[in-house]
């Protein structure tokens, strides 16, 4: 759960979203502040231009009231004069000559008044103001000389310096306002972007979930599947290569799908065609065989030659027979209610190992189950062959069941050897066809089917079968078949 939660979080549609939510932040947050800087140099700038426009007109208006040299009473009244412009209060204005100094408001500190705008006024003739921010209050501060005229049109100054402070108390609200607004917008920005997000991520995702779809059909082995190709960008490119893929695909598992019919065709063929020439040899070799005693040595050797490479090629066409009917579906399962361990004594005893291999099977009638008694000789039979053909003895058959009534009971079969067991590399391929593990092995020695076939019986079964090393020594195949009962019949105790 954690973990299909996880991987739905780290998915395309959250990405695109969380995608488009960063760009739309980055934008809505650049645009703001491009917008606000802009804003809010246009609203000082405006109220500043005004201010020291108003302040120039006051000063020339009212300079030639001062006289020369002024005196105290004269600052005064030109810098009362001066503020007066504006209401009460709005307008702060200082003006100094030499040592006097003046204030519209008594006893005014002017602590706004830096030192650099003193002497940047000082200094040079130009009007020049600062904004400082004091007490959490922003104003403007103008500085200026006030200068005479001369006859030839030049300009000299007085010594009178004016310096005004404005609050900016109506700009800063405006300022303020601004980016409340901007604040505001930003969040109907930010859900827009998220809606476009939204939509754009179900635009790629449609048909990116149709091709994860497509791709589990081919998967599945459904073959014919393919895209709607729409639109030309990338993603209907992608479905297109999809659609070729996949149709060159069809047509590759067509044609070794026929190969394949073709070879077990064939090989049912041969296999059906040599049975009756074969069944004619065997019946000639079978009477060779009574008369090799009598036959000089030479022609012993030959005549028993043949007959076993007959009996080795009429088990090699009843192999590959039996592999056919697998491949075809047409094998059957005749199921019939049997004392397995007696099953077990009977294939043994038929072949003439009983004397040969050791075997600890369970008392009569103790492990009873509904199998095919045919095809479990065959799967007893190809073990224990390959154990005492392959291994070294001892070889040891063990029956026992195990699992409860309830879940389901299983007969398990073990055969061991005590060979040297099954190389490491060659484990994973003991069960598949024609394998042989020493490629230097005659072809006398059997045909690589035996343990195909017995893999195919268990599985027809329902069962498992697997290959292992034994701890102390040797290999060990283990065959696990469901034990299915007679409904009619009473379970008998072990």
């Amino acid at each position: 759960m954690k973990t299909r939660r996880t991987r739905r979080l780290r998915g395309l549609r959250p990405r695109l979203v969380v995608g488009f939510g960063l760009v739309a932040t980055v934008a809505a947050a650049t645009t703001g502040a491009l917008t606000f800087r802009e804003a809010r140099t246009g609203v000082l700038k405006q109220s500043q231009d005004a201010t020291i426009r108003q302040l120039r007109t006051q000063v020339n208006q009212r300079a030639p009231e001062l006289g020369f040299p002024p005196d105290q009473s004269a600052l005064q009244r030109f810098a009362a004069d001066v503020a007066a412009t504006e209401g009460p209060g709005d307008w702060r204005v200082l003006a100094t000559y030499g040592t006097l100094r003046a204030a519209s408001v008594a006893d005014d500190p002017f602590p706004e008044l830096t030192a650099d705008v003193r002497e940047a006024v000082a200094t040079s003739q130009a009007t020049v103001f600062q904004r400082v921010r004091e007490s959490g209050r922003t104003s403007l501060v103008v500085g200026m000389s006030v200068t005479f005229g001369l006859p030839d049109g030049a300009q000299t100054v007085s010594g009178v310096r004016v310096f005004l402070v404005v609050p900016q108390t109506e700009e800063q609200a405006y300022v303020d306002a601004l980016v409340t607004a901007v604040e505001r917008a930003m969040v109907p920005a930010l859900l827009l972007a998220v809606v476009l997000a939204l939509f754009a991520a179900r635009g790629v995702l449609l048909p990116v979930r149709a091709l994860r779809d497509a791709t589990r059909s081919i998967a599945e082995g459904r073959l014919d599947t393919r895209l709607a190709v729409n639109g030309s960008d990338e993603l209907a490119d992608l479905s297109h290569t999809f659609n070729e893929t996949a149709a060159a695909l069809e047509t590759s598992v067509a044609e070794l799908r026929g190969m394949e019919a073709r070879a077990r065709r064939f090989a049912a063929d041969v296999s059906h065609e040599l049975r009756t020439p074969l069944a004619a040899m065997s019946a000639v070799t079978d009477v060779l065989d009574e008369d090799a005693a009598r036959l000089d040595p030479d022609t012993a050797t030959a005549v028993r030659l043949i007959s076993g490479e007959t009996v080795k090629l009429a088990r090699l066409v009843d192999d590959l027979m039996e592999i056919s009917r697998f491949d075809a579906g047409a094998a059957e399962l005749h199921l019939d209610e049997i004392d397995l361990a007696e099953s077990i004594r009977r294939t043994l005893a038929s072949r003439g190992w009983s004397d040969t291999v050791e075997t600890w099977l369970p008392p009569p009638d103790a492990v009873r189950g509904r199998v095919d008694p045919r095809r479990l000789d065959v799967v007893v039979a190809n073990l224990v062959g390959n154990a005492l053909r392959h291994g070294a003895r001892p070889v040891r058959v063990c029956l026992e069941a195990s699992g409860e009534p309830s879940a389901g009971r299983l007969a398990v079969i073990e055969i061991r050897d005590g060979g040297p067991g099954i190389p490491d590399d060659v484990l994973p391929h003991v069960f598949e066809r024609f394998y042989k593990s020493d490629t230097a092995r005659t072809r006398s020695e059997g045909s690589g089917l035996g343990l195909s076939i017995t893999a195919e019986n268990v599985r027809m079964h329902g069962g498992t079968v697997r290959a292992a090393n034994h701890p102390a020594g040797g290999a060990v195949f283990t065959v696990e078949l469901p034990l299915r009962r007679d409904e009619s019949s009473e379970e008998n105790p072990s």
